[in-house]
């Protein structure tokens, strides 16, 4: 079931529903609180504001990453507040595509196998052979075709954001969650990603979700979350 079907099913055309968000981290003096956030399905949202504001912890906890003290979080029609780690972290395989800060390669691993990871810790997602090419071709638009056989260490930090850009497309998610995906990239590399994610996001009928600090990106997305707003995200 598509984030479409399983949102209509609950009478939502949301991918991402948040109500009465409260999470602290424990002996940290950081608190975050999201009365309403709700991102349509198809919709571009960039989110935006100063470091420390809590960008990164938001999306951890609208994908499943962490669990909120309080409030309930709907992702792809499904109330994920409600279930186990376990349950949190197959949909979040199945349904949605990572960008991680700190990309998460894991360094025994080759560029294209780092690519296929999330086939090879999903039981029921063979890295089949449409898998393998959808990887190889995503490599080739995003410019690291030749860097497939490296592992990590031998990798630009560059390449090690575009490849983790490939992972997080391969399974052609519902939903792509990109944290800084463009930091580290030259102004040619971070057009060729942008265009990348929207024409991914585009053809699946995807929803993107991309925190970025530049805001000379912001005019190509149709939302934008600001946690710097006296109303923080909504």
């Amino acid at each position: 079931m598509n984030p479409r079907a399983s949102a209509a099913a609950n009478g939502s055309d949301d991918v991402i529903a948040a109500h009465g968000l409260r999470f602290a981290y424990p002996g940290d003096g950081f608190r975050l609180r999201v009365e309403t956030l709700r991102i349509p399905v198809g919709a571009h949202a960039a989110c935006i504001g100063p470091s420390g504001c809590g960008k990164t912890t938001l999306i951890n906890l609208l994908t499943g990453i962490v669990a909120p003290d309080a409030g309930r979080i709907e992702l792809c029609g499904q109330a994920i507040t409600d279930l186990s780690e376990d349950a949190r972290r197959a949909l979040r395989i199945r349904r949605v595509g990572l960008v991680f800060q700190e990309f998460e390669l894991l360094d025994y691993l080759t560029a294209y196998e780092n690519i296929l990871l999330p086939y090879y810790v999903a039981a029921d997602m063979p890295a089949d052979g449409a898998a393998r090419e959808r990887a190889r071709s995503i490599a080739t638009a995003m410019g690291v075709a030749s860097t497939l056989r490296r592992r990590p260490g031998r990798l630009s930090q560059g390449e090690r954001q575009r490849i983790a850009v490939c992972r997080a497309l391969v399974t052609q998610p519902d939903l792509i969650v990109c944290d800084e995906p463009t930091g580290n990239l030259d102004p040619a590399s971070t057009a060729r990603t942008l265009d990348l994610l929207f024409e991914q996001a585009a053809a699946h009928d995807a929803t993107l979700l991309v925190v970025t600090h530049n805001h000379a990106l912001l005019d190509r997305f149709d939302r934008v979350i600001d946690m710097s707003a006296p109303e923080g995200a909504s």
